[in-house]
């Protein structure tokens, strides 16, 4: 299954150091009045004691300096038993952060669940350490459990933001669980404030994923406009309008991506040659060709040389389809290039080369159409007025049911003359 998160969901520490330094800034508690804070119990924000402030403040620091053994001994002193609700909820905190800076995924998330447990954090907190929660799981790469835990953040969160539809539809994405992945990230796509390239291509994935061509579309030009040296997305565009049966926007988007130099891959090139061909610019597509043979951009294999040759035979440059039919012949296991040598020979009047030709196809062999060529041969021959060695061939090929009537009206002919 293609990964979508080649980058792990490495957690910022959200519970913010920042902002519990503020919580626990010791001459701001330490100097609180206890009567004050009593008369105005409704009005004030949760305490801290000054003892409890200093030790918190000191792990704190600790944490910052990434000495995480002298963190956790420094919230070590803490009688737990003692402390308020909201002080519980604060220490667990902390120790979330230092697990989770040692990558102790599962610890911190035990931390999170006994700061909520603890009773002293309000709404928004708790929402906030149910979230990070369930992120974690998805740095563990516990796409089960993380969909499970983001499902039922989503049950309460205030106003989610895109950033949590991208990581549910991440979640159900890696579990191949794609009817579920799809409205999350549609609506991280809509949601999202500036484009993000992987939140498009999460829900590009997902379209393509169930053949949702039409959908497909705007999301790729989306990511063109975003991102135009990324060649991946033309491509991929398109082959969309392809799928489509769109032929010319196929071809019109190939063609735009080959002047800007992004069609550089073998099978690029041959796809473009294809499209020209088809889309009736055979003689187009027969110059991208060369210049991929000249660039040595394509491999030159007797696939490729039929195909330049196909493009020449289409635009009625039947002359400049000899030598890459020539090439191509050599190379193929088969006879059936020389055949095709063979017929192109014969339409520019060419007796002796065609002859020559079709020789050596039915020497080559594992032709799928024997009697074809036989019968060819024969009208080469016979147009040199060889009528002797043109009846042998004409009598072989009129045993094929196929060439019977016309291989017969040349022997009439012959007798004719004879």
């Amino acid at each position: 299954m293609k990964d979508l998160t080649a980058k792990r969901f490495r957690l910022p520490l959200l519970i913010g150091i920042a902002a519990l330094g503020m919580a626990v800034a010791g001459s701001s508690f330490a100097q609180q009045s206890r009567a004050s804070s009593d008369k105005k119990k409704e009005d004030s924000a949760p305490t801290i004691d000054a003892a409890t402030g200093k030790a918190l403040n000191a792990a704190i620091e600790f944490l910052n300096m990434e000495k995480y053994a002298e963190a956790s001994a420094a919230i070590g002193e803490l009688k737990m038993d003692k402390l308020s609700p909201y002080e519980r909820s604060k220490v667990e905190q902390i120790l979330f952060n230092i697990s989770y800076s040692q990558d102790k995924y599962a610890e911190a998330r035990g931390h999170l669940q006994k700061a909520i447990d603890a009773g002293g954090l309000n709404e928004q907190e708790v929402s906030q350490a149910r979230y990070q929660a369930a992120q974690l799981y998805m740095t563990e790469e516990k796409w089960k459990e993380g969909a499970a835990a983001l499902e039922e953040w989503f049950k309460t969160a205030q106003n989610p933001n895109s950033a949590a539809y991208y990581l549910l539809a991440v979640a159900y994405y890696q579990q191949e669980n794609y009817n579920k992945a799809l409205p999350p990230a549609q609506k991280a796509v809509e949601l999202m404030d500036k484009p993000q390239e992987g939140w498009i291509g999460m829900l590009l994935a997902l379209y393509l994923q169930k053949d949702q061509y039409k959908d497909a579309i705007p999301l790729l030009q989306r990511l063109i406009a975003l991102v135009p040296d990324k060649k991946t997305y033309w491509m991929q565009l398109s082959a969309v309008y392809g799928q489509l049966e769109d032929y010319p926007n196929a071809l019109a988007i190939m063609q735009l991506a080959y002047g800007s130099n992004l069609v550089t891959d073998d099978g690029e090139v041959r796809r473009l040659a294809d499209l020209l061909l088809f889309n009736e610019v055979p003689y187009r597509g027969a110059q991208v060709l060369e210049t991929g043979i000249e660039k040595k951009v394509v491999k030159v294999d007797d696939k490729l040389y039929e195909k330049l040759a196909n493009c020449w035979i289409a635009a009625g440059e039947l002359d400049k389809a000899i030598s890459p039919l020539q090439k191509g012949a050599e190379l193929s296991p088969t006879g059936e290039m020389y055949l095709r040598l063979g017929e192109v020979d014969i339409q520019r009047e060419d007796w002796a080369g065609a002859t020559a030709a079709l020789e050596r196809g039915l020497n080559k062999g594992q032709l799928k159409d024997a009697a074809n060529a036989q019968m060819l041969m024969g009208i080469a021959l016979f147009n040199q007025k060889k009528l002797g060695e043109a009846k042998t061939w004409f009598q072989r090929s009129a045993q094929s049911e196929k060439h019977r009537q016309m291989s017969r009206g040349y022997l009439q002919l012959i007798e004719s003359q004879t």
